[in-house]
């Protein structure tokens, strides 16, 4: 196997160009499945560890009706389930690696769910496909949330009452008022994340999605060179990545212009 980068390489690596174009695919399709599922579901995480709900709100009040100051009732009182269970997702999910997150997912989960395993669009097979995008899904949820949590709190507590006062509910407040300047603030951090599991998206090649570094496998395979596909696989990540942070960025600024007017 060769170990330094010869020119010649590329001439040999040339008819699997194909394979990277279908890597390409692959991967620009895993992480706009991925930022989906993970903005669907870190909304849902973020909003249940804002929640307010204690249903043993009233251990915390003594036979006089006066609240307890301390003790163990008085912490059971203020016990939260659902923020309980959405810190648990995301403090583990942010502290153990994507990748075993994935073989989890895939070996664990979906050997017991049997997927179908038709291709889309002819080469991506489904049953690697679908796993892949659960499992970065999952992991991209954990830290969206914390994005779209901050998103919430940033937005003046003063618009809440004033839409309170005007008689919207709860509900009603969320969706039309808060939610709507959150995600103008947060637009950034979110498409910031696209770009993150473009190039986390390569982990999934190890459970058989075809994606850019699968395609530098099967050429590694098939022709015993690895330096060159490797520096073909760079220089596609890198035409994908920098210019779409370079366009986040740009937009970035123009939001950033028209919030000051």
């Amino acid at each position: 196997m060769d170990q330094f980068i010869q020119l010649e390489n590329f001439a040999k690596i040339a008819p699997y160009a194909k394979l990277f174009q279908q890597g390409v695919v692959v991967t620009v399709l895993l992480s706009v499945f991925t930022v989906a599922i993970g903005f669907c579901l870190a909304l849902v995480l973020a909003l249940m560890r804002m929640s307010n709900i204690r249903p043993f709100r009233a251990l915390g009040l003594d036979e006089n009706g006066h609240l307890r100051e301390s003790g163990f009732l008085a912490a059971i009182s203020k016990f939260n389930p659902l923020a309980f269970l959405a810190t648990a997702y995301v403090e583990i999910l942010r502290s153990t690696p994507v990748l075993v997150q994935i073989f989890i997912i895939y070996y664990g989960v979906f050997s017991v769910i049997e997927l179908p395993t038709f291709q889309i669009f002819g080469f991506i097979k489904f049953n690697r496909f679908f796993p892949g995008v659960v499992a970065l899904g999952m992991n991209s949820g954990a830290y969206l949330c914390e994005i779209i949590r901050a998103g919430i709190q940033s937005i003046d507590g003063g618009q809440t009452e004033a839409s309170r006062s005007l008689g919207l509910s709860q509900a009603q407040t969320l969706r039309y008022i808060i939610l709507p300047q959150a995600l103008r603030n947060i637009l950034p951090a979110i498409a910031n994340e696209f770009v993150v599991i473009i190039k986390e998206s390569a982990v999934t090649y190890t459970i058989g999605v075809q994606d850019i570094m699968s395609a530098v496998n099967a050429v590694k395979g098939a022709t015993f060179v690895i330096i060159e596909p490797l520096m073909v696989a760079t220089a596609v990540y890198f035409c994908l990545c920098f210019p779409t942070s370079k366009l986040i960025a740009y937009f970035e600024r123009r939001m950033s212009h028209g919030s000051k007017r």
